[in-house]
């Protein structure tokens, strides 16, 4: 019962970090939307207002000079709005729905991207489309974590090769491979994990090449700027998609075949970087909302203590009288983090001891990569509860646990 109990609490505990976890992220994202409103208001409205003056003036001067009624104009320019969304242009481009530029659409839907300038405009194609990004959606989810998996994985390794070879060029780890001396540093090297913000790093110099080169292709070919280009390159690679500027759309290109390979690849490649490179900063993210939690948890203690020691500071306790040491233990085994197992009554947490704890954290991630990069396999659970839910990388990993938790629970 004694156990039974104590589990009880820690779920409990467990639950009410992550509820608060979970609300403090939901206003910090409601904040930096608002935030974001306002900047981009501030810079875009006065644009908009200009070009709608703009296109007033030269509507106007356009039927005094035709002689035509306003009413009429907006009519026929209503109409084109119409065949704009079944993907007539002015200028000639690509057939939308041949068999490459119905490629080209069901990779936009498959990836999240959606551009939005190819829609289907039939009942049909609508009620097909629901079911098949349904899931083709959830397939290319799966296959960006499983991506996310074995690059964290080969970024492991290699970052654990050039820590082998400073080992060994200080001496401390033997040329050999073999115990000797060294045998702490040994041991201490198979338990070695990258650093989050290494990996991070990588990421980030790793989409920027991406995207730098995209951009060169692009600039030339479809006459863009090179900031533009860098532009789309992001918007398309995040899955954001506007549609603004799309890539691979006019009739003809030079070397065009060769140009919508490049293409391909390059929106590949760069919707995986950028994809795990978003998994990665949501685990940055993650910890800068435990370290702020974590603050706040330290304050309240200190006050709810200071609070306590007024009110029985003249009062005599019957029974057993506890000692102070012994309520800032139990307090401490109240408080105590899961992570990294620190006091939070009795002491603040500096940004250092903050970063220093990420140092060892990947999260969820590093569960594989370690055991990859050190060569061993990966150890099966006793529980014969687990029904196959564990593994897995990001918000993947996340629901597989918890569906884990669940079945065993059960």
């Amino acid at each position: 019962m004694a156990c039974r109990g104590a589990c009880c609490c820690s779920s409990a505990g467990r639950l009410n970090a992550d509820n608060a976890r979970f609300l403090l992220l939901a206003v910090l994202i409601v904040l930096y939307m608002l935030c974001g409103a306002a900047v981009f208001s501030a810079i875009e409205l006065p644009t908009e207002r200009e070009a709608k003056e703009r296109w007033e003036e030269r509507l106007e001067n356009f039927t005094r000079r035709h002689n035509l009624s306003r009413a009429e104009l907006q009519h026929f320019l209503r109409e084109y709005e119409e065949a704009n969304v079944a993907g007539i242009r002015v200028d000639d481009i690509r057939p939308r729905w041949d068999f490459t530029g119905a490629f080209y659409f069901v990779g936009t839907v498959v990836s999240t991207i959606g551009f939005g300038m190819t829609t289907p405009a039939t009942v049909g194609g609508k009620i097909f489309l629901i079911f098949y990004g349904l899931i083709g959606c959830a397939g290319t989810i799966l296959f960006f974590n499983l991506f996310l998996e074995r690059l964290i994985t080969v970024i492991a390794y290699v970052m654990k090769s050039c820590h082998e070879r400073q080992l060994r060029r200080k001496g401390v780890l033997p040329h050999n491979g073999r115990r000797g001396s060294g045998s702490s540093e040994v041991d201490s090297l198979a338990g070695w994990k990258p650093s989050v913000y290494y990996v991070m790093l990588i990421l980030c110099v790793a989409s920027l090449i991406i995207s730098c080169c995209a951009s060169a292709m692009y600039t030339p070919i479809e006459g863009w700027s090179y900031f533009d280009s860098l532009y789309f390159c992001f918007v398309a690679f995040s899955t954001i998609g506007f549609g603004d500027l799309v890539s691979s759309q006019n009739v003809r290109y030079e070397s065009q075949g060769l140009y919508r390979f490049g293409n391909f690849v390059f929106i590949l490649m760069g919707v995986c970087c950028i994809y795990s490179l978003f998994n990665v900063i949501s685990i940055v993210i993650k910890q800068s909302i435990n370290w702020i939690l974590k603050k706040l948890a330290c304050k309240c203690c200190h006050r709810c203590q200071r609070r306590l020691f007024h009110s029985r500071r003249n009062v005599v306790m019957p029974g057993n009288v506890r000692s102070r040491r012994n309520i800032s233990i139990e307090t401490d085994g109240v408080n105590e983090s899961d992570t990294d197992g620190r006091r939070l009554s009795g002491e603040m947490i500096s940004m250092k001891d903050f970063l220093a704890s990420n140092k060892v954290s990947l999260a969820i991630m590093q569960k594989q990569l370690s055991e990859t990069a050190n060569g061993y396999p990966r150890q099966m659970s006793s529980n014969p509860k687990q029904n196959g839910f564990s593994g897995g990388v990001g918000a993947l990993a996340i629901m597989n646990n918890r569906l884990a938790e669940t079945s065993v629970d059960r």
